[in-house]
């Protein structure tokens, strides 16, 4: 197996600060960043390395856009917060944008991604019990095993992840956890009339990029709407063109009730994330009910426009497809038995390490980190492979060569 590389004193110094002044709540690779442009980003030592991991889907339209970061500092000069106590002059064009961008009635804006789909759980919760008739206490929302949709209290009560849920009880109730991609167990859980929402990803990006059977998701809403129980979406990380379609629900033709947004809406320069729903399901949550000091604000309606904007003007769901799929056919002609599978849609992709050694996933990346290309394992033995969405064929070709490079003498 590979030895990692010693650190810079420069990156060393970083990581020290780190180690004694924050939480060890990461285990990051060990590379200390500072500057970024498309699908590069540079260290301190102004080592250039490709992004292979996007901020986990956040920069989809790559490092520092230029209309991204024109949108962010015109804006920031003239107003950030008003909190919602106040009304600002960005909201209203950002709600008319965003709404009419995917098709519904309503838009509530919120900050992270985890913040949206706690809001979803209490939609969700709300309407079926003004709506369904669900009597008060007793609604239940389906879910996934092996899903993620983030660090909250109530999200972790629904996590089959024994490091995510490990002495954090006691946990929220009203949650039932079913096996994803199981159609069959989706109809049978749906069967309880107390049942308001199902909530799921349309891949599982942090299992280790888990593509459903073909006709999963559209099978799942039509089962949906014959039970009266909301279809959520959490389209938080496959969202945004990602996967070679504006939302990866759109590969089956599936509109969510409820859409969730976040990561690349801002194009990664600040949290914002949108809960979409029409008026039946939004309007159920009244003044005072929910709310946000930061959601909404001027500098995050300003941001998301243009970054929706950049995602469609310059084709970015069209790259995406193109480059993902050349990425795919281009690591299975390299036959290293190192890599067990490759799976992927879009620029939302994974391998699989085949090796004895249950680090041989960490050890590639080290390797990786060396020869100029970023990615992260996930669950031991999978690492994602998501570049920016801006991501040329020509560039495809060299990082393909780099992770050759790097398999060959990581084992």
């Amino acid at each position: 197996m590979s030895v990692a590389m010693p650190l810079s004193e420069q990156s060393a110094y970083y990581l020290t600060l780190e180690e004694k002044y924050g939480a060890h709540n990461y285990h990051p690779v060990p590379v200390v960043l500072n500057r970024g442009k498309g699908v590069f980003v540079w260290d301190v030592d102004n080592k250039r390395y490709y992004d292979f991991l996007s901020g986990y889907s956040a920069v989809n339209q790559g490092h520092c856009h230029p209309r991204i970061i024109n949108a962010l500092l015109t804006q920031a000069q003239q107003l950030t917060l008003t909190s919602r106590a106040f009304h600002n002059n960005k909201l209203g064009e950002y709600e008319q944008y965003i709404t009419a961008y995917f098709g519904y009635d309503k838009v509530l804006p919120m900050n992270t991604g985890a913040e949206a789909v706690e809001t979803a759980l209490k939609l969700c919760r709300r309407w079926g019990y003004k709506v369904k008739g669900i009597p008060d206490n007793k609604a239940k929302i389906i879910v996934c095993a092996h899903n993620f949709h983030g660090r909250t209290l109530s999200v972790i009560s629904f996590s089959t992840d024994p490091s995510s849920i490990k002495q954090f009880g006691p946990f929220t109730p009203g949650f039932e956890i079913i096996p994803y991609n199981n159609i069959e167990a989706l109809s049978v859980a749906l069967e309880d009339k107390h049942v308001t929402g199902f909530l799921v990803e349309p891949i599982q990006g942090e299992a280790g990029v888990v593509i459903p059977d073909e006709g999963y998701l559209s099978r799942a809403k039509q089962l949906c709407e014959q039970h009266h129980v909301l279809f959520i979406a959490d389209e938080i990380q496959t969202g945004l063109c990602r996967t070679g379609k504006l939302l990866c629900c759109d590969h089956e033709n599936v509109k969510p009730d409820i859409l969730l947004l976040g990561k690349a809406l801002s194009g990664g320069t600040l949290p914002v994330s949108a809960i979409l729903a029409n008026d039946e399901i939004m309007l159920t949550i009244q003044a005072g009910e929910h709310g946000s000091t930061y959601g909404g604000n001027p500098l995050a309606c300003s941001v998301a426009i243009e970054a929706l904007s950049v995602l469609k003007e310059e084709k970015m769901a069209e790259n995406a497809e193109q480059a993902g799929a050349l990425l795919r056919s281009e690591l299975k002609k390299l036959n290293s038995p190192y890599i067990q599978t490759i799976r992927g849609k879009g620029l939302l992709n994974a391998i699989i390490i085949r090796h004895k050694d249950t680090e041989a996933a960490w050890q590639l990346c080290l390797k990786l980190k060396e020869n100029g290309l970023l990615a992260k394992p996930t669950h031991g033995d999978k690492i994602r492979l998501s570049p920016p969405l801006v991501i040329t064929k020509e560039q495809v070709m060299e990082c393909v060569d780099i992770i050759a490079k790097s398999t060959d003498a990581a084992f």
